[in-house]
């Protein structure tokens, strides 16, 4: 199974890196900050899109990367504060590692 496909079948990890695949932030990346009841997911970056206004997303709409910030992934699991800056400091540097710079 391509990665593609098998990013699909999985769900998506509070504190994940994610890239959109459709809208208008088509290639944009996020860090996943919440699901909802409904399945919806919600992203933010800490820059254009911060937490306050985290951004709700079909699943099927976003590609799951096999990054995930493990320290702001279980402050946002026991519903613990993140800042906007801790938020773009985590995606940047998921970003340079997942780009082979880190």
């Amino acid at each position: 199974m391509d990665e593609a496909r098998a990013s699909q079948s999985r769900r998506p990890r509070l504190g994940q890196l994610v890239t959109s695949r459709a809208g208008r932030d088509t290639g944009h990346a996020y860090l996943v900050v919440g699901v909802r009841p409904d399945g919806r997911v919600l992203v933010a970056d800490g820059e254009h899109r911060p937490q306050a206004r985290a951004k709700a997303k079909n699943p099927r709409h976003l590609w799951l990367h096999d990054r995930v910030a493990e320290g702001l992934s279980a402050r946002l699991a026991n519903q613990q504060a993140v800042t906007d800056g801790e938020l773009a400091a985590a995606l940047k540097a998921l970003l340079a590692e997942l780009n082979g710079a880190g």
